[in-house]
């Protein structure tokens, strides 16, 4: 086997070890913060979008800096840091007692919380341009199958063992996925290759993308969407408490986050195939309509499998969208700066981490939950519109040449 194929594989792995341990506290992190104290349920809504969002504030500043580093030392020790890094933020969660502690572990685990867009540019660096979708699809999907095992494994240890044990079980798995990136990653090096200009300013990187309208829009994209997907997430288990009097909640949130994953883990790969064959900006547009369209029923529903097939049909759409927007960026972008660049990308990214959640709380803190789907649907149509603008300006441009 191959050294590319080795350590997409390995990624594969920690992607997926180190995805299930993040998301294993997702379902449950309004109920954590409803047992600080007797609080109401905007009061808990509010503060779990902040919570929820604050990690990517840091992060949105960071991660450009990690792919810096990256492009010019490796990604391998960057992956080692924030594994640990990420580790001992979880593990001191389990023992927070109010919000405002939780909320500054959540902002410094942003500092660290790269491991995955780490991966995502050590891969993307080490793959030909023609194979770029299918392979970084292949890797999301162990990413996916992460986030699909992840909530379901988390609310059933949060019903049995209770939160705080289940913040000590996910630090350890994330040390374990950084043990196994120490000892089997093996990083080709490309110095010669990045030495053989003048490394660009960082000032010099940004006009580089400024000057790629498609490029800028793609980010763009990039963030609209990330807004949309991540506006729900802290709020979901409440949606789930409204729509079902069972006793395990935490279990049946699980449920609703991982029909995503498994609609997403199905055709992640095939999109991203699909976006070698025609195009990644096509397959986008698709996707985009496809999200808006199944995003929104969510808001109609009146028993929790409805959610959970819409939540499964939805995860099918926005599946290859990660994985479109990378591969468009690996060919658009320099070899020697295509960390950096990434890094860019995924500060867009975090941004809409950040912005999603504030607007969800907002949303439903004034209009009921509810609410924040039929927000997300017109945000998923608004990434459409400026993606098929900026593909008219590009082709208009195009013409204009020849």
């Amino acid at each position: 086997m191959s050294i590319e194929k080795r350590n997409l594989w390995i990624m594969w792995i920690c992607n997926f070890i180190i995805a299930a341990s993040m998301t294993m506290v997702l379902p449950f992190l309004s109920l954590y913060i409803s047992t600080f104290g007797d609080f109401s349920a905007e009061y808990v809504q509010r503060w779990s979008g902040f919570i929820f969002g604050v990690t990517f504030v840091t992060a949105f500043f960071m991660s450009p800096i990690w792919g810096r580093i990256g492009d010019k030392y490796g990604f391998k020790p960057i992956l080692i840091i924030n594994g640990l890094g990420i580790a001992s933020s979880i593990f001191f969660m389990g023992f927070m007692h109010h919000v405002h502690g939780l909320f500054l572990l959540r902002l410094f685990m942003g500092i660290v919380t790269g491991f995955i867009p780490t991966s995502v540019a050590l891969i993307a660096k080490q793959t030909p341009k023609k194979e770029a979708g299918e392979t970084l699809g292949t890797l999301q999907m162990g990413t996916v199958s992460g986030t699909l095992f992840g909530p379901l494994i988390g609310g059933v240890m949060a019903d049995t063992f209770g939160f705080q044990y289940t913040f000590i079980i996910t630090s350890l798995s994330i040390v374990l996925a950084t043990g196994v990136v120490i000892f089997g990653i093996v990083e080709k090096s490309h110095a010669g290759r990045n030495e053989a200009k003048e490394r660009p300013s960082r000032t010099a990187v940004i006009q580089l993308i400024l000057q790629r309208r498609m490029l800028v829009s793609v980010m763009a994209i990039a963030f609209i969407v990330q807004a949309g997907l991540f506006s729900i997430q802290p709020l979901l288990s409440l949606y789930v408490s409204e729509l079902t009097k069972a006793d395990s909640v935490a279990f049946l949130s699980g449920l609703a986050f991982s029909a995503t994953g498994f609609g997403n883990l199905l055709l992640t790969r095939k999109w991203g195939k699909l976006g070698d064959d025609i195009g990644y900006d096509r397959v986008l547009m698709i996707l985009l309509v496809l999200a808006a369209v199944l995003i929104v029923p969510q808001a109609l529903v009146t028993d929790l499998w409805q959610l959970v097939i819409l939540r499964f049909l939805f995860g099918m759409a926005v599946g290859g969208m990660l994985p479109c927007i990378t591969a468009y960026i690996r060919i658009e972008a320099p070899f020697e700066l295509q960390g950096e660049v990434l890094g860019y990308n995924q500060s867009f990214r975090f941004l809409g981490n950040v912005v999603g959640p504030l607007i969800g709380g907002i949303f439903s803190g004034y209009m009921g939950i509810s609410s924040v789907f039929y927000v997300t649907g017109f945000l998923f149509l608004l990434a459409f519109g400026l993606l098929w603008w900026s593909m008219k300006q590009s082709q208009a441009k195009i013409r204009e040449i020849y």
